[in-house]
């Protein structure tokens, strides 16, 4: 039974009866739901009086903030199976919208890892660290039968409370506070009365009339082509599913407001991660709540100011405190207290960073289901997401999650598929293909959920999605004969890749490379030079994984050619303190940017070629410089308060000498931490990493660079293939055994012609013996070649022997033999009367 009300009206707790009491009227005039008649009145008002029920009208804050809903009772469907497993599979019936729908769920397996971790604080301000028994959960998700693209995440712990989307729209229901028959409120979603908010401030009239702005393009309800079409595009091209480990931490604003119960605010906050689980599914990207961490005695960072300023605060405190506790892909904060008309704020395409991947959102109601909207939001801004105002995005809705107005929307539209898409295919991701391990994972093993559970090899999800694996069986989960493995970027047609391939390359001077270690599907993870490292000839710091200058930024914005304005620049344009030249947000309003943080403000540029950096046209200031024809640039990109500004001097640029930007302010660089003696550590043969292990350059082996080996790190996995050694084998053959035979035949053939006279003077020597007796060698060498220079010798003409005549000794001999040349006569002083072959010259005169 389903009956609709207004939020004016008193509401009945089942079909015969309607609530009114003098309660009731005592607080204004409140008309049954239906109606009652006087009998049933009189009926109800004993029934209050003898405390058989509560007051009646304790539901009206409840509806209050719904313009529409409907009472309904759902209706749950025994399995006719003895085998079947009702904690995994339960479906209800649930009448609304003028017909019944049958709705199918299934566990959500996958929302919650077996480590899944609870952080609070005593009074005294010391860490709890908590691992609760979580594996046997209510959080599912499913579907509505006969509803072509339906989807449901809904959870049935104590009553149904959950989100349903059909067709275009979706709708949360929850139970009926005061309710004794299982009574619920269904209602859209867009019927949740709230103040108006948004992502970001709204474009007004409060900016310089005369600056340029954005040109709205506005958007369209009715499409060419659907977004489901290009959302399955958009998975084909991104065919592997993406794993989002998330941090949710909550304020102790919230968690005074939930009365101080940790129990209360750990489930509200599982029934949040499962809502938003349920809005990624179409972009095949799953959300997995790792951790929770509760400010149960205090807030340790201010929460004052500016929703910039708690943004700023929150990622310090996360990189220094949150990351070494517990790994995570981005962390988002959960506050009570309002920033105005903002609804939150995180960082664009850092999901995979350890000091900008968070987020902040103002939570100061009770629905979760439109909350859960605002989350996702700004966790599309960490994976990459821009908002879809101005811009030609197919959506099925009026607007969709991306929008900057908090619509309540569960829907992504085509230009947050493509968003994604760019950030994981040129910018990063690398962390969301970390699949949960088997041991992580929730207990309760399902082959089908696309998680590797404990005693599977592989998942590959239902029997449709694993016809194109030739890896991993769908029905057993187990990997097929002669597979190593189904998935990871260091696996490649089943097989694992050889340890030293990289999987992970540098990207920057400041980036180190990963590589396979041969035995796991995975990459390593991601290490990069100390922060503090000099880069660009000393003239920057390395700053996580980025060489941080200006000259690199102004590139990046304004094409090749452009490089930093001069330093005047920044001071006269940053001390205005508005939306083209500050230092941050201070008080709902542009931080002017003193004198010596000038550098560390809006990003001034000269040089400029082109004026629409990023395909975004923005909003762009010229300012003259003192005594010069150049002028220096800035940007506004108005991309909302929501979304730190990219026209901004990166944090950790070098803004002077051993000075470093952080949070708009010029300081010492000992803020960065950097303790690497090169020459000490690493033996002047590498670097410092993130972990501050040495990272050896090739050549020298870690973990000190102090032995010959192949370079790398210990973080980095083996920068060669320590199981194949065929190639070190053969460079081994090669340099010790190929190569001095090469050098030797070289050698040789080089020196041949003296080499030959060489082995025939000393084959002369022994043909030729002191007693004379003639040799058995019957072979001899040509003789050597005549010198004309040295045909006349010591005033005698040379003779040279005439050839020797070839003396066959037998017919069928195969070598020929030489006569045996005579011994030579024995030495004698020539005398006068020897014939002269050559007249002596006479000699010379004395000198006079």
């Amino acid at each position: 039974m389903a009956v609709i009300c207004e939020p004016s009206q008193c509401l009945q707790p089942s079909s015969d009866v309607g609530l009114a009491s003098d309660w009731c009227k005592q607080h204004g005039s409140l008309r049954s739901c239906g109606g009652g008649g006087d009998a049933v009145e009189v009926l109800m008002r004993l029934a209050f009086r003898a405390g058989l029920l509560t007051e009646p009208c304790s539901a009206s804050h409840q509806t209050s903030q719904f313009s529409s809903y409907e009472v309904t009772i759902p209706r749950h469907i025994t399995k006719q199976r003895r085998d079947a497993d009702d904690s995994k599979q339960v479906s209800y019936i649930i009448s609304a919208l003028g017909k019944e729908h049958v709705v199918v769920l299934e566990k959500n397996e996958l929302l919650l890892p077996k480590d899944f971790t609870v952080y609070t604080y005593a009074k005294d301000g010391s860490l709890i660290t908590k691992r609760p028994q979580m594996q046997d959960h209510c959080h599912y998700r499913g579907y509505v039968e006969d509803e072509e693209g339906s989807s449901v995440a809904m959870s049935v712990c104590s009553g149904l409370r959950g989100v349903l989307r059909l067709g275009n729209s979706s709708y949360g229901i929850e139970p009926l506070a005061s309710s004794t028959d299982f009574q619920h409120l269904i209602y859209r979603l867009e019927d949740v009365v709230s103040e108006p908010l948004v992502c970001g401030t709204p474009h007004t009239e409060q900016h310089a009339p005369e600056q340029e702005r954005w040109e709205h393009h506005g958007h369209s309800d009715t499409h060419s082509e659907p977004v489901s079409h290009h959302l399955r595009r958009k998975r084909a091209v991104l065919h592997q599913t993406h794993y989002v480990e998330l941090l949710l931490v909550v304020d102790n604003d919230r968690f005074t407001y939930m009365h101080s119960n940790e129990t209360a605010v750990r489930e509200e906050m599982i029934h949040l991660a499962n809502y938003i689980d349920s809005m990624y599914i179409e972009l095949n990207i799953r959300v997995v709540l790792v951790g929770l961490e509760i400010w149960a005695n205090k807030n340790p960072i201010s929460t004052e100011g500016s929703a910039g300023e708690v943004l700023g605060q929150f990622v310090q405190w996360r990189e220094k405190d949150l990351v070494p506790r517990r790994r995570h892909d981005s962390a988002q904060l959960i506050l009570k207290k309002s920033f105005g008309s903002t609804a939150g704020m995180a960082f664009v395409g850092t999901v995979c960073s350890r000091s900008h991947g968070g987020g902040i959102n103002a939570f100061n109601n009770n629905n979760i289901p439109s909350f859960a909207s605002i989350v996702a939001h700004e966790l599309g801004h960490n994976l990459g997401m821009n908002h879809d105002d101005d811009r030609n995005c197919h959506c099925t809705v009026s607007s969709c999650i991306m929008n900057s107005g908090a619509t309540g929307s569960r829907n992504f539209s085509s230009c947050s598929a493509d968003d994604f898409e760019k950030m994981v295919l040129h910018t990063g991701g690398s962390c969301l293909l970390n699949i949960p391990r088997p041991e992580e994972a929730y207990s309760a093993p399902y082959c089908g959920n696309k998680l590797v559970d404990v005693g599977e090899d592989c998942d590959c999800g239902s029997d449709k999605e694993c016809e194109k694996d030739p890896c991993c069986e769908a029905k057993t989960c187990k990997l097929k004969a002669g597979a190593q493995c189904a998935y990871g970027v260091c696996c490649k047609k089943c097989q694992y890749l050889p340890g030293g391939s990289v999987c992970r390359a540098s990207n920057d001077d400041c980036d180190l490379s990963e590589y396979c270690n041969g035995s796991s599907a995975l990459c390593q993870n991601d290490v990069f030079k100390q922060n503090g490292h000099p880069c660009r000839n000393n003239k920057a710091y390395c700053y996580n994984g980025k060489c941080q200058h200006y000259d690199g930024q102004c590139e990046a914005i304004f094409g090749q050619k452009a490089k930093a304005a001069q330093k005047v620049c920044f001071q006269n344009v940053n001390s205005k303190g508005d939306r083209f030249g500050n230092c941050g947000f201070q008080n709902y309003g542009f931080k002017k940017c003193e004198s010596r943080n000038a550098m560390c403000g809006k990003l001034q540029c000269e040089n400029v070629q082109s004026v629409k950096p990023f395909g975004i046209e923005p909003s762009i200031i010229q300012t003259p410089i003192a005594g010069s024809m150049d002028k220096c640039w800035g940007v506004d990109f108005q991309l909302g308060s929501d979304v730190p500004d990219p026209g901004m001097v990166n944090e950790g640029t070098k803004c002077g000498d051993n000075e470093v930007c952080l949070n708009y302010n010029c300081q010492s660089a000992d803020v960065l931490r950097y303790d690497c003696d090169i020459q000490k550590k690493c033996h002047g043969h590498g670097v410092c990493n993130n972990n501050k292990n040495c990272h050896c350059d090739s050549g020298w082996a870690p973990p000190n660079c102090e032995a010959i080996g192949y370079g790398g790190s210990v973080d980095s996995g083996p920068t060669w293939n320590d199981k194949d050694t065929s190639t070190r084998d053969g460079l081994l053959v090669f340099f010790f055994f190929i190569l001095p035979l090469l050098a030797l035949g070289l050698f040789v053939f080089f020196r041949r012609n003296e080499l030959q006279r060489r082995f025939c003077r000393r084959k002369r020597s022994q043909g030729y013996g002191a007693d004379s007796r003639p040799q058995t060698n019957t072979t001899r060498c040509p003789p050597p070649r005549a010198n004309p220079n040295n045909i006349v010798k010591d005033g005698h003409q040379a003779q040279l022997l005439p050839p020797e005549e070839v003396v066959q000794t037998s017919r069928n001999a195969s070598v020929p033999s030489y006569a045996l040349r005579p011994p030579p006569p024995p030495y004698s002083r020539p005398t006068p009367a020897a014939t002269q072959l050559v007249p002596q010259r006479p000699a010379p005169p004395p000198p006079v």
